[in-house]
């Protein structure tokens, strides 16, 4: 199998994105984070490292928000009906989604702390 030029490869991942962005409630709800992320950091003018950790541990609950859903759509085609081990696999990738944003909102009161309170 041919691989596609590399323009169709970041087509396809850009459309993967905004198909996240138009059709996941929770991918919806982080990305706004993100976005409200984007304009602390210039309303505050965080400094490059702040910045970095804000940016990665964004990033990083989007990432997870992307594999999760995966996952649940890759057990729902596996197995559509009720099944307790599927429901298994799809709690523990919730679950590492919400320890994701869990200490992404860590990552956000250690930063933010010192811009806020100066």
């Amino acid at each position: 199998m041919q691989k596609p030029p590399i323009h169709k490869s970041f087509f396809n991942a850009f459309r993967g994105i905004f198909m996240m962005i138009k059709t996941e409630r929770n991918f919806q709800i982080e990305f706004a984070a993100f976005l409200i992320n984007l304009v602390l950091i210039f309303y505050f003018k965080l400094s490059a490292a702040d910045t970095a950790l804000i940016l990665i541990a964004s990033f990083t609950v989007l990432g997870a928000e992307i594999f999760n859903t995966a996952i649940e759509k890759i057990c729902d085609m596996i197995q559509p009906d009720f099944d307790k081990r599927i429901g298994f696999i799809k709690d523990i990738s919730a679950g590492a989604v919400l320890l994701m944003a869990a200490g992404s909102v860590v990552v956000g009161v250690i930063v933010y702390w010192k811009y806020v309170f100066q």
